[in-house]
């Protein structure tokens, strides 16, 4: 069983005036990370997402948070998996000195309309402790295995995947199903 976290942050959350009714951020479990946030677009004018199309969904909060931490605002897993629906800057960084309403930036990368209604669980904010790094800008910097290798540079495989092709004297992708061009050596 993993040790309880003993500093638990608090949050101050300002109600604007189009959130009264809906309900407060809340962990929709005992040890969800992610509290919901719900729409606060008005009873009468749900917002329909269009496929492809992006939008600024209000919640109607103003959160405070403590020196030190930052709110990230991360897709809905269920609305991503069903529907397509997920938040297009994730995670989405509130700042500490941010006093501004917390809105979500949602993109349809479904092939349906999806229609946004009040109240309705949007995303989830999950508040982290973050820490300030000090540059210092230098001449070299230290060698690594990796190097400059980027996106992709250290394959697709799990390692567990590779040694069970190696087990089998067969390549971890066996190009298996691609045709080796004639002009192209073996």
């Amino acid at each position: 069983m993993a040790a309880a976290i003993s500093r638990r942050p608090r949050v101050k959350i300002l109600r604007l005036a189009h959130a009264e009714g809906l309900p407060m951020p809340a962990y929709q479990s005992g040890d969800a990370a992610g509290l919901d946030l719900a729409a606060a677009v008005p009873e009468t004018a749900p917002i329909t997402l269009a496929s492809g199309a992006r939008v600024m969904i209000p919640t109607g909060l103003v959160v405070s948070l403590p020196r030190g931490f930052e709110a990230q605002v991360r897709p809905r897993s269920g609305l991503a998996a069903r529907h397509g629906i997920t938040v297009l800057n994730s995670p989405g960084t509130i700042d500490a000195d941010y006093r501004g309403e917390v809105q979500v930036v949602l993109i349809n990368h479904g092939d349906q309309p999806f229609t946004i209604a009040r109240g309705e669980r949007i995303a989830q904010l999950v508040v982290a402790p973050v820490v300030q790094a000090t540059l210092v800008e230098t001449k070299v910097v230290d060698k690594t295995v990796r190097g400059t290798g980027g996106f992709g540079s250290t394959g697709v495989r799990s390692v567990d995947a590779t040694k069970s092709a190696k087990k089998s004297k067969r390549p971890a992708h066996s190009g298996r199903g691609r045709k080796k061009k004639p002009d192209m050596p073996g």
